[in-house]
């Protein structure tokens, strides 16, 4: 397989991780849409519009302000290009959160909001990891150098970890995890997406050992301090594990 992987359509080569992408959003948001229709929200549709344009905007600015973060060295060339070039899912992520959190507190929204996401985004982020791959070194996902028998070679003559298919495999074993959990227990309420970051957040603190990052002294990365910083305010879920889920009673 030749690195980045193209398809070409009337002559013109349209990249297979824009396609994935656009996917990713389109098909995360019918699986939403068809989990919201079959199951109870107590949230309204127009405070879900709401939350929707906050987490939207909070996950632009979100991910945009790490992404340029995770090379300091850039900043010394700031610009609207340089700050729209540079983005990350993390960010976006966080950043989606505090936009969520903000609106929901400003319009008095008490219950959860990203439960109902959870399998949504978990969909979602395997097809865009899919097409995160496919881009090889373009999409700047790529792992470090490694000698292992399953490195992939994704442009340069160099084999590489596969950070990417690591991850996707993450987000299907963190569905099983989270499908077996519930096959017992219930979430209370806000229990499943805490667990979904807290889990994502742990994830991509240990990953980024492995990708070609900016280090700082302390060796540590720009991603990594925002994970850990994402881990501790989701402490609970690690200190008081017990306070996430309810035995579902007997039939």
């Amino acid at each position: 397989m030749h690195f980045p992987v193209d398809i070409s359509i009337w002559g013109a080569a349209i990249p297979l991780h824009l396609i994935f992408e656009t996917l990713a959003y389109f098909i995360g948001y019918r699986y939403y849409a068809y989990l919201r229709k079959h199951q109870p929200d107590l949230i309204s549709d127009e405070n879900r519009i709401y939350i929707f344009i906050c987490s939207a905007f909070g996950a632009f600015i979100g991910s945009h302000l790490v992404g340029i973060f995770e090379n300091p060295a850039g900043l010394s060339h700031f610009s609207l290009i340089y700050f729209m070039s540079n983005k990350t899912i993390l960010g976006g992520m966080l950043g989606g959160l505090v936009g969520v959190e903000l609106v929901k507190k400003y319009i008095g929204v008490t219950v959860s909001s990203g439960d109902l996401m959870v399998y949504p985004l978990i969909l979602a982020m395997i097809i865009g990891r899919i097409g995160c791959f496919l881009a090889g070194l373009k999409d700047g996902t790529f792992g470090t150098a490694s000698s292992l028998p399953w490195a992939i070679d994704l442009g340069d003559g160099v084999p590489r970890h596969p950070t990417n298919l690591y991850e996707i495999l993450f987000w299907i074993l963190l569905r099983l995890a989270l499908v077996l959990i519930e096959r017992k227990y219930t979430f209370s309420n806000g229990s499943r997406f805490k667990v979904f970051m807290a889990s994502y957040l742990i994830f991509r603190l240990l990953i980024e050992f492995i990708k070609p990052a900016y280090f700082f002294p302390i060796g540590l990365s720009t991603i990594q301090l925002v994970c850990i910083a994402g881990i501790l305010y989701y402490y609970k879920v690690f200190i008081k594990p017990y306070n996430l889920l309810q035995l579902k009673p007997h039939a």
